[in-house]
Order: structure tokens, then sequence, then C-alpha cells
């Protein structure tokens, strides 16, 4: 991995982090997640005028993970909704790595050395280190774990298959805008059907923050999108992750159900 993308990965993971601080600022989850992917679809939809339409290849994949990217909307919101953020998401992001090494090596033929290897094995020991620690004394929720464990899963499955997918784009731009433009619907739908008339007075308050949150978001993943082209998924994959730790570290990062 050279100085570039390492950077770009870093620089990724602190927007990343960023944009799960500003979204743990709203109390309503699913207004959160609303601005956010809603936010991420108009951004999506303002670039594609101006990026490179994805290579025909690229297409099964950015398409297959829009449907991972759904699911992992919907594992996720049930994960906070069984546990608290500082044992969720921690499993959750600790456990992908991993499962991407595996993934990578089947489908991309990366298999990484041994020093790499050890890297991305003590990323996901800190990481889920931070979930257990914060068990000490309590029984475990093993709903709450086993819903975390399959957001890890799919975080894996959707980072893999977009890896493969850009690789095939000709055009991180291009896939990342339309990936947005296509995934991004789905969330602000749902919450229509759910709040109905109420629909635009609950976000109108948060909408400032959210559309940053939004932007902070498809940059973050723009960046791993661009460094996927140019280094091993599994590295990426681990080294995002770095964004994790703190965050999760933080007393105030607490998530409610969704109403």
């Amino acid at each position: 991995m050279t100085p570039l993308v390492t950077a770009a990965v870093l620089l990724a993971a602190v927007t990343h982090a960023s944009w799960n601080a500003i979204a743990h600022r709203i109390t309503d989850k699913l207004v959160g997640f609303t601005l956010i992917s809603g936010g991420g679809m108009l951004i999506g939809l303002a670039i594609i005028p101006f990026a490179a339409v994805p290579a025909a290849g690229a297409w099964p994949y950015l398409i297959a993970s829009s449907c991972v990217h759904i699911a992992y909307y919907a594992l996720l919101m049930r994960s906070f909704r069984l546990g608290d953020f500082g044992q969720a998401y921690p499993i959750a992001r600790g456990t992908a790595p991993l499962v991407v090494t595996v993934l990578a090596a089947l489908f991309a033929h990366e298999v990484p050395d041994g020093w790499v290897a050890a890297g991305i094995a003590l990323s996901c020991a800190g990481l889920t280190g931070v979930a257990l620690w914060g068990l000490r004394g309590r029984r475990p929720d093993w709903a709450a774990i086993g819903a975390a464990l399959a957001t890890g899963l799919s975080i894996a499955v959707y980072t893999v298959v977009d890896g493969l997918g850009v690789r095939a784009s000709g055009s991180s731009l291009g896939y990342i805008a339309w990936l947005m433009a296509v995934q991004g619907a789905v969330i602000p739908a749902y919450a229509l059907t759910r709040r109905r008339a109420q629909f635009v007075p609950v976000l109108r308050p948060f909408a400032r923050i959210g559309l940053l949150g939004a932007a902070l978001s498809v940059a973050a993943y723009g960046l791993v999108l661009w460094a996927q082209t140019r280094a091993e998924l599994a590295p990426i994959a681990a080294l995002r992750e770095s964004s994790i730790k703190s965050g999760s570290c933080s007393n105030t990062l607490r998530v409610q159900g969704l109403e």
C-alpha cells in the first residue's frame, strides 16, 4: 500500500467517524438514517452528470452491492435496537476485515502475507476487545451479538463486491455516484411509509446536520473505493476500521432504538 493510498484510507476513517458522530447526535435514528441515506442519493444524482458511467462489467456488482447495503442498514438498525452502540458496532466492524480477508482470497485471489495477516488480526482483536470490555460484569445479550455479527458479515460482503465492482467500472467517481443514487432511496421510502404526514416535520430540524453527515459519508466511502482500485482489499478494510476504535470508546456514543 503506497503512502498516498494509506493517507486516503486514514482520511476516510476519520471522515467515517465524523459522520457517525453526527448520526449519533440525532436521537431519532430513523430520521438520521433517512437524512444521511437520502442526502447521499441527492449527492450521487448531482455527481452523475459529471462522472463517467461505470463500464458494463461493473453493473452486476453495483446492483448486488445496493441490495447488500439495504440488508446492512436493516441489520444495523436491528443491532441498535437490541444492544447499545458500544457493544454492537465494534463487533460488526471488528469482524468484517477477517471475513473480507477470506472473501478476497476466494474471489479476488488476494492472499495476504504473514505480516499483513497479523496486522489484520490485531486490528480486529482491538475492535472486538472494545465490545468485550464493555461487557465486563454484564450478561452478554446474545441476540444483539448475533445481529452485530450478521451486520459484520454484510459489511464484508459489500466491501468485496464493491472492490471488484469499482475495479471493473473504470471510474471510481462514477461508481460511487451511481451506488449512492441507486441505494439511497430505500430508507427514505421506508421512513415515508412509517411517518407519512409527519415525514417532513420530523426531518426539518435535523436537515442541515443530516446533509452534512451525508456528504461526509459519501466522501468516506468514495475514498475507500478509490483506494480499492490501487491496493488489496483486506488491508484497506482493516485500516479503515481504525475509525471505530476511538468512536466506540467514547461514552457519548449511545444509540436509541428506532421509533
